[in-house]
């Protein structure tokens, strides 16, 4: 444990210590010093309990873990011969290998008497820019790494993982230990060039950010194999994928089911590109593209999608959006833009059976683990708190709502589920007493639903 590590340890002990102290002066509760030390060790234990991605008291109902043990292992992939887009010179790029690191999670065996619990490794810092050093931190999440995948008479239905402009695969893991719980092998990508790590050039992130979720279930499809020597061999079905992306991961998402680029994309991309030719087969009026499309995709939640406030999509390539969606967006979004971002989005993707999840003055965040205390530390830019938190809303209320309303839409599409109870809901929470919700609990919220043009 470093000096940090110990220093936080010794303050957050001092606090508890405090706290219940001070609780029991008021309620003018006397104890003996042993009864005082057992009573406080077991309410620090206690507090020390809550983990990333677990359900407070006011949690909806499906957004409690499943039934399966979670096991967790990163996988490396390389996609050959890919345009590097970092080393474009005169509009072209030379031809490289490309690195793919996942996490994946998956239903495991857990043997008695071990615990389910592994510790993730994050980092602050964005690639050593902006005076802002890579420092690696730790936090815990309920999975065991390299445990031995639960083997069952039917595959497990795909979750594709991808976050934003920078980001990592563990930003997450709230999301991707509940779905493994459930019955789900999900994997979770750290984009090359958009980790808080790596961050490169944001030209790399425009072109890969599809390319990269396209790959990514290619190489699982092809681990999930009977002769693959993968522990997911025969245990996953790719048939039945789903794609969550946040960010510039909405934004690759959506290229990846069917919303082609605009022309004026393209130019943007051109502009700071040297006229490089990259996005070209991601668009609309590429003959190529449409036949690009992957049915094995079957549902897609788009979490903050950027990119229409700069005009990424025009009336067309909104209307290519034909896979079910699930959009999530704070209503001040400051990054991706609310009704001229992401609510135009939804409203224009009119041939996608879509729903549109709005907490009420969230900014951009409505996707990430919430902060630790790690970024909480005095003299820290702010942004490495910022990249967590929401200035209104407890990350923790999202994570879980969050984890409610995707586990009710994947569960239609993936898994046969009967879980629309949970989505034919009154737009407005406050007033519409959601199902699933606790009483007094479904506020600050609004759903909203439209069906494929052609149904209407």
């Amino acid at each position: 444990m470093s000096s940090v590590d110990s220093l936080l340890s010794f303050l957050e002990f001092t606090y508890i210590y405090w706290k219940l102290k001070f609780f029991l002066m008021h309620k003018k509760v006397r104890l003996t010093a042993l009864s005082f030390v057992v009573l406080l060790s077991i309410y620090a234990n206690a507090q020390s309990e809550f983990l990333i991605g677990d359900a407070l008291p006011d949690a909806p109902i499906l957004s409690e873990r499943g039934d399966y043990g979670v096991g967790v292992q990163a996988l490396e992939f390389v996609n050959k011969n890919q345009p590097d887009i970092l080393n474009i010179a005169d509009g072209k790029a030379p031809i490289y290998d490309r690195k793919i690191t996942v996490e994946a999670w998956y239903p495991a065996t857990i043997p008695n008497g071990t615990k389910e619990i592994e510790e993730y490794t994050q980092v602050l810092g964005r690639n050593g820019t902006e005076g802002r050093p890579v420092v690696p931190f730790t936090f815990k999440g309920r999975a065991l790494r390299n445990a031995k995948i639960l083997q069952e008479s039917k595959k497990y239905p795909l979750v594709i993982l991808s976050h934003g402009y920078v980001g990592s695969r563990f930003l997450f893991t709230y999301l991707a230990e509940n779905l493994a719980s459930k019955g789900y092998v999900v994997v979770s990508i750290d984009h090359t060039d958009s980790t808080y790590k790596d961050a490169a050039n944001f030209t790399s992130t425009l072109v890969n950010r599809s390319l990269d979720q396209l790959f990514v279930l290619n190489e699982i499809d092809k681990l999930s194999q009977p002769e693959s020597g993968s522990f997911l061999s025969g245990m996953v079905d790719v048939s039945k994928t789903g794609l969550v992306g946040y960010s510039m991961g909405g934004y690759g998402g959506l290229n990846t089911c069917g919303a082609g680029y605009s022309e004026a994309a393209v130019g943007f991309y051109k502009s700071m590109t040297g006229g490089n030719t990259a996005l070209d087969e991601r668009t609309m009026s590429s003959k190529s593209y449409k036949k690009m499309m992957d049915s094995r995709i079957k549902a897609f939640v788009a979490m903050a999608p950027w990119g229409m406030t700069r005009g990424v999509w025009d009336d067309k390539g909104l209307a290519g959006l034909e896979v079910p969606t699930f959009f999530i967006a704070g209503s001040e979004d400051d990054i991706s833009g609310y009704e001229k971002g992401i609510k135009a989005i939804y409203q224009g993707a009119i041939n996608s059976d879509r729903y549109l999840l709005t907490y009420i003055n969230a900014r951009h965040n409505v996707a990430p683990n919430p902060p630790t205390v790690e970024t909480m530390q005095k003299g820290l830019n702010i942004d490495e708190y910022l990249r967590y938190a929401d200035s209104v809303w407890d990350m923790r209320r999202i994570n879980n709502v969050n984890q409610h309303f995707i586990t009710a839409f994947l569960g239609i599409h993936l898994r046969g589920e009967d879980n629309m109870e949970y989505l034919d809901l009154e737009p407005n929470a406050n007033t519409g007493n959601w199902k699933g919700f606790k009483p007094r609990t479904s506020v600050g919220m609004e759903l909203l639903h439209e069906t494929p043009i052609t149904q209407n």
